[in-house]
């Protein structure tokens, strides 16, 4: 995934990672190393946080 494939107001997929699974994340900001933005589903849900690009799995919804 890459900076061009996202966009500010894009929900995107999120890899599982440690003990978090895979969930739903909502874009508010587009950096040039990471977006971010508030999950949306999963226990981290409704935190902010800023995941490299390299977590982002696929565009769910733009």
């Amino acid at each position: 995934m890459t900076r061009d494939d996202v966009r500010t107001g894009s929900v995107v997929v999120i890899h599982a990672f440690d003990d978090v699974p895979e969930h739903l994340f909502r874009v508010v900001y587009v950096y040039d190393d990471c977006v971010g933005g508030y999950s949306q589903t999963g226990p981290l849900a409704p935190e902010y946080g800023e995941p490299a690009y390299d977590l982002i799995k696929a565009v769910h919804r733009r």
